[in-house]
């Protein structure tokens, strides 16, 4: 077994070191083996060949990409039908869909206005008993559409949000519904059509994609207009103590790397990792509380935590999913040229890179590291966790790159896998998430400003939401 395990480990190199000629290459001999772990390392190269693809908007990359992720999808007997219907439609195209910035309202623009790519199309907007149902004249792809919700805790409204990436017949319209304050349909940019649902209560949101239709149920908190008055004048009268929210079942815990005595790396004009990452994850909790969701941080203060007691503390909470957030650094020689964001997941595999990166993680608590040996490390792995930490560490690398790059030029460091001891004995997917090179000199600028901060923290809020609607 160990030396199976040790000639896998030999295989297996820098994912980025390659071109993707090389990375296909590699996947590709992969799935020519019997090993069945070597079908996991050729399903996990073809996911981030995708992910490639979809950032440099190559289509026939992102075409091999996909056959190789149905293929060995199938093998592992892993879920990929949605890569199998995207590969099915005869004309693919590489998304060039943009989240909208969190609180910019839906614009109105004239047909006459917009340049049209996408390539589905609204056909008609009717009410089929209580719910809306948005006709397409052509099947629609789960990665069409993007559903998120905001709350404006100052005027007191709850916003329900989605994004389609196709294009409208006619120019935007509001609709009418009992109960509901006002809906309106919106052609965003020529890329996006934008349905938005407010109201000042919250209001019960299902939809689910049917061929060439989007069904959405809305259910209002009260019913009737008289209930919502009467709703208005208590609020004037009396305010409530906290405010609302929309009500998600779903559990994050979210870690700030390093803290008290370890100060993680100390990088450009002695930034230190503990702060920038600690400042990170408190934005991050603010966005998805305000979304609804139940967030807990391993520590809420500059103080020292056990690598082990970060997913213990995550288990105890029966959290759905675990984020460990740290910031990267190298060497004063290498500090101009190391740069970008990276994700990493659990697993026994190791490249050059990751080695290095989960190396300066790791030596945070060496004495922990003792109790763990190889055979150990891999008796806590699944291959159920494996697979789902892989999809969350997509979802949070696109969603990252997504927000950053409308304002700043990020680089994509990738999706990679490694032995990263924070995430050993987690019951959930978990993922390890790179901001940044603290010793970037651009890059550790820009980690300790807080507009930058916030627009990372919204990418992975943006990620998270992903991971849970595609999951």
């Amino acid at each position: 077994m160990k030396r199976l395990l040790a000639l896998i480990f030999l295989l297996v190199v820098s994912l980025y070191a390659q071109s993707d000629v090389e990375l296909l290459k590699r996947a590709d001999g992969f799935m020519k083996s019997e090993s069945k772990s070597n079908h996991f390392r050729a399903y996990n190269d073809y996911k981030n060949l995708y992910l490639r693809a979809i950032m440099s908007e190559d289509e026939k990359l992102k075409t091999s990409a996909l056959k190789g992720i149905v293929k060995s999808g199938k093998t592992l007997h892993i879920d990929v039908s949605q890569y199998e219907q995207e590969l099915a439609n005869k004309k693919p195209k590489v998304s060039s869909y943009k989240a909208p910035k969190q609180e910019q309202k839906p614009k109105q623009i004239e047909n006459k206005n917009i340049k049209i790519t996408s390539s589905h199309k609204l056909q008609n907007i009717k009410w089929r008993d209580d719910r809306l149902v948005l006709k397409f004249d052509k099947k629609l792809l789960n990665n069409q559409i993007n559903y998120f919700t905001l709350y404006d805790a100052k005027e007191q409204r709850y916003r329900y949000v989605f994004d389609i990436h196709a294009s409208m017949l006619r120019d935007s319209q509001s609709l009418n519904k009992q109960d509901i304050d006002r809906i309106k349909i919106a052609q965003y940019n020529s890329n996006t059509l934008r349905l938005v649902i407010e109201d000042s209560q919250k209001v019960r949101i299902s939809f689910k994609k049917d061929s060439d239709e989007l069904v959405v149920h809305m259910v209002a908190s009260s019913k009737g207009k008289s209930a919502k008055s009467i709703k208005k004048v208590v609020a004037n009268v009396e305010k409530p103590s906290s405010p609302k929210r929309i009500d998600r079942d779903k559990i994050i815990v979210i870690d700030a790397g390093h803290g008290g005595k370890d100060p993680g790396a100390v990088g450009y004009k002695n930034y230190r990792e503990k702060v920038v990452v600690y400042e990170i994850s408190k934005e991050l909790k603010n966005i998805l509380n305000a979304r609804g969701y139940r967030v807990y941080m391993t520590r809420d203060s500059d103080k020292y935590l056990k690598l082990s007691e970060r997913t213990v503390f995550a288990n105890k909470k029966k959290a759905d999913v675990f984020i460990s957030i740290h910031a990267n650094a190298v060497d004063k020689k290498n500090a101009h040229k190391a740069e970008g964001i990276e994700c990493y997941f659990l697993s026994p595999s190791r490249s050059k890179r990751a080695e290095r990166v989960a190396a300066k993680e790791n030596s945070a608590d060496l004495s922990e590291m003792n109790k763990y040996g190889k055979d150990t490390f891999l008796n806590f792995l699944n291959s159920h966790k494996i697979v789902a930490s892989n999809k969350l560490a997509i979802d949070l690398q696109r969603g990252m790159l997504g927000e950053l790059n409308k304002n700043y030029k990020v680089k994509d460091g990738g999706v990679r896998e490694g032995p990263f001891w924070v995430l050993v004995g987690a019951q959930m997917p978990a993922v390890l998430v790179e901001v940044g090179f603290i010793s970037h000199p651009a890059e550790a600028k820009r980690l300790v400003n807080p507009t930058y901060r916030k627009r990372l923290a919204l990418g992975l809020a943006n990620g998270v939401e992903r991971y849970f609607d595609k999951n």
